[in-house]
């Protein structure tokens, strides 16, 4: 298969997808221009921010990324290129960007609060508890995962052919620029909400900023062991979830983004420019070394097709920036199906790679295939030299990186949403909170035990949480899916384009979660699981009755007529 036709193909039905479903989804839900946002209405410069469209679409794509459209389709490529051609394709369309998109208009309709506030006013209010629940649970795990990512990719060491450690440059260069980001989006911030900086002009001087941290990074890098960047993750992200989002959380997202652009775009061009013939079969066979199609294919596509983290991230922090309705489309639809061609992208990457290692899979980690592809495909434009293939392979590393980073960032903070809104009485703020609750409320408190209970498990590595994570994150897109359906039902507005994906992704993740639990006991039975498979049981069991429960009361809310529509709406 030659990867030009994967690549324009996937890319031409993604743009129709955008530009006629997503255009009749607005129509159908009845998207407003001219009613005020939550940004507007509950503006406190901490949470609450109207940013313009650039600005929240590079927030918002910066923090869905992460590390899933990339490692999804990498490893689910073991099907074969075409079972995962197209579930990106067709489940980002019709599943992840109506789950996405869904879940951030039901936020901005009710206040700007997240998808369990959405349940509270549509299913009732112990469902609203045991999403948060939920979600707080999956938030753990994500940090866990994605923590564990990026210490891996700042990681300054590495084992030699003798088996000594040597100096990982690359990894060193990548932790330096990361660290130097940082301080370029905090000085972004300050020059466009303290010094009122027009936009355009603070983006010309950022994009510089980044230029400029790029070569300090490759000149100067730092070198430190995983266990040491674990430690000083865990420290940063105490500090940046309970900073205002307008000093950190969205100048770095929006800046970052511009690397993930840039990151797609050189995709593109080496696709393009080498257009491989790709030797990948279209589908290998139902079982592949202990896992079946289904469900491992769409619980392991995870974030390239349909992610229920993007329903968090679109009813925790987006919905609190959007400054128009109008860009609710380009900002949740949009940027799910940016994701998915950057899925598309990933398999062509590994599919090069099979090519080229003779018809057999590398042993590289998902992000080194992608770096490893592009970097191979980019030397048919000039870059083909050993120092330029270097230099390339370092971007694209730092890129996934920056995805990783800017998810693991915003997942905390939402985290730290969903542990505050556990103890919180219906109609009740922070503020009102008091004896032993207030403590629970606590924004530090919170973010503490977000944090503490996300670095345990990220000790032990992103392979050993990212199966569990996987069904998890799926399972919570059901879930969203099932929410934003009774609350558009109790508005007495159309809900069918829900019901398909929400029954085919419970089906999915709830025989995924299964497998993984008679997993998990048989380790543990056999003294091989160890703590983090007696933790990660324990999770797998929880979600597990959170969801049966909570797939029972959204089923009863369902076939409830007459129901009147929640006031928030």
């Amino acid at each position: 298969m030659n990867s030009l036709y994967l690549l324009l193909g996937g890319l031409a039905l993604l743009g129709l997808g955008y530009f006629v479903y997503g255009a009749w989804l607005e129509k159908v839900w009845g998207v407003d221009p001219s009613r005020p946002t939550p940004a507007h209405q509950f503006r406190d410069g901490v949470d609450y921010m109207p940013s313009k469209a650039p600005v929240v679409l590079g927030h918002h794509f910066s923090s869905i990324a992460g590390a899933g459209p990339i490692n999804g389709p990498i490893q689910a490529a073991v099907f074969g290129w075409l079972p995962c051609f197209i579930w990106v394709v067709v489940g980002g369309i019709f599943f992840g960007g109506v789950h996405d998109f869904g879940s951030l208009f039901a936020s901005l309709r009710n206040k700007g609060r997240s998808i369990g506030e959405v349940i509270a006013g549509s299913i009732g209010l112990r469902a609203k508890r045991l999403f948060v629940i939920f979600s707080f649970l999956t938030l753990v795990l994500v940090v866990g995962a994605f923590a564990s990512i990026v210490a891996g990719t700042f990681n300054g060491f590495m084992s030699d052919a003798s088996g000594a450690l040597v100096h990982n440059h690359v990894n060193g260069s990548t932790a330096t620029i990361s660290l130097l980001f940082i301080v370029l989006a905090v000085i972004f911030g300050l020059l466009v909400y303290r010094f009122e900086m027009p936009l355009g002009r603070a983006t010309l001087l950022g994009v510089a900023g980044i230029v400029g941290v790029i070569a300090l990074g490759l000149r100067f890098p730092v070198y430190a062991g995983y266990d040491t960047w674990m430690w000083l993750l865990g420290l940063y992200i105490l500090v940046a979830s309970v900073t205002p989002v307008w000093i950190l959380l969205q100048p770095r997202d929006y800046l970052s983004s511009f690397l993930l652009y840039a990151m797609m775009l050189a995709a593109v061009v080496g696709i393009v420019a080498a257009h491989p013939v790709i030797e990948l079969p279209a589908f290998t066979s139902f079982e592949v070394n202990g896992q079946y199609l289904f469900p491992a294919l769409f619980v392991t596509v995870a974030c390239g097709a349909i992610s229920g983290f993007h329903s968090l991230v679109a009813s925790g922090t987006t919905s609190k920036q959007l400054s128009s309705e109008r860009d609710a489309r380009l900002v949740g639809f949009g940027s799910m199906l940016i994701e998915s061609a950057l899925g598309i992208a990933s398999l062509i990457a590994v599919g090069y790679i099979f090519t080229r290692n003779g018809h057999a899979f590398t042993s590289q980690t998902p992000t080194q295939v992608l770096a490893d592809g592009l970097s191979q495909m980019l030397a048919c434009v000039g870059l083909g030299s050993e120092s330029a293939r270097g230099v390339t392979y370092g971007l694209i590393i730092l890129a996934v990186s920056t995805f990783c980073l800017t998810s693991l960032d915003t997942a905390t903070r939402l985290g730290r949403y969903m542990f505050q809104e556990l103890w919180l009485a219906p109609g009740q703020s922070v503020k009102d909170v008091r004896g032993w609750r207030a403590v629970l409320v606590n924004k530090y408190v919170a973010t503490l035990v977000t944090v503490g209970l996300g670095m345990s498990l990220g000790f032990g590595g992103y392979a050993k949480i990212w199966p569990l994570f996987g069904a998890a994150n799926q399972l919570l897109a059901a879930l969203a899916l099932l929410a934003v359906a009774c609350w558009l039902q109790n508005l007495s507005r159309r809900n069918g384009m829900f019901l398909l994906p929400m029954f085919f992704m419970l089906l999915v993740t709830l025989s995924a979660l299964v497998l993984g639990i008679v997993a998990q006991g048989r380790a543990l039975l056999a003294g091989t699981g160890g703590t983090v498979a007696a933790l990660q049981l324990v999770i797998a069991v929880l979600l597990l009755a959170l969801s049966l429960v909570l797939v029972h009361e959204g089923w009863q809310a369902l076939r409830r007529k007459g129901r009147p529509a929640a006031k928030t709406a």
